[in-house]
């Protein structure tokens, strides 16, 4: 995105940017620098939630540059949910359907360091009460040497229908992941961000994820708050599965 927004950029050519105006007000994560830059390149700011409004505001960016069309992520996945319900994932792990945490972590600064221990150790207790599912990432496979973990299941990265699939049937999720948030937010199941922030608050408002900090401790926390949550089956304004046809319209007229 960053390169492409440059180069088009430097050669005169307009650029338009999807879900424009995510912030999470940290600049050590490499995605932060690359939103604010190619935001700023934009001519068009396409925008998929309310609070990006202010944040570009913030940044002086013109109301007449964004453009609210909604959540591009979500049309592919309205477009492909009778398909991945249809799978039956979580049989494929040997997990019964809403009935397992499915955890996904690979983020330099959980993963790189002495925490990746600690979250595991966590989920291994988590597990006693509820399962555990992880589709481990390259990076974070790596970084485990091979160490297994009661009642967790470290499974092998899942395709993008095996792993909506696996969301959807979950009891709730634990995740570093900006994406999975806003998927839970749409499919109702509880989200559990173990990061110090989320540059889509948006997920947080609808009640459907919680935010617990870079805190692994905070993952035995889990079943508890589980058993407390109450999730907003409502999905945020405009994450219907048409902001495509809003955003080519917008294109069109342009």
């Amino acid at each position: 995105t960053l390169a492409a927004a440059i180069c088009a950029a430097k050669l005169g050519v307009a650029v338009a940017h999807i879900e424009s105006g995510l912030r999470s007000f940290d600049r050590t994560m490499p995605e932060e620098i690359n939103r604010v830059v190619a935001d700023h390149l934009s001519s068009l700011c396409f925008l998929h939630s309310d609070e990006a409004i202010e944040n570009l505001r913030a940044e002086g960016v013109a109301d007449e540059r964004m453009k609210f069309v909604g959540n591009t992520m979500i049309d592919t996945l309205v477009a492909l949910e009778e398909r991945f319900r249809a799978r039956g994932a979580a049989g494929s792990v040997g997990a019964q359907p809403g009935a397992y945490l499915l955890v996904t972590l690979h983020r330099p600064a959980l993963v790189d360091g002495p925490l990746l221990g600690e979250a595991m150790d966590a989920l291994q207790a988590v597990a006693a009460e509820l399962p555990v599912v992880f589709p481990v990432h390259p990076r974070t496979r790596k970084m485990l040497g091979g160490a297994e973990y009661e009642g967790v299941t470290l499974a092998d990265p899942v395709g993008y229908l095996d792993f909506l699939s696996l969301e959807a049937d979950a009891a709730a999720v634990l995740t570093d992941s900006g994406g999975i948030q806003e998927e839970t937010t749409y499919l109702g199941v509880p989200c559990f961000t173990l990061r110090d922030n989320t540059e889509r608050p948006v997920t947080v408002r609808a009640g459907t994820n919680a935010l617990l900090g870079l805190d692994p401790a905070r993952i035995a926390e889990i079943p508890k708050l589980l058993g407390e949550s109450a999730p907003d089956p409502q999905a945020p304004p405009k994450w219907d599965g048409k902001a495509a046809e809003r955003l080519a319209d917008v294109v069109g007229g342009w």
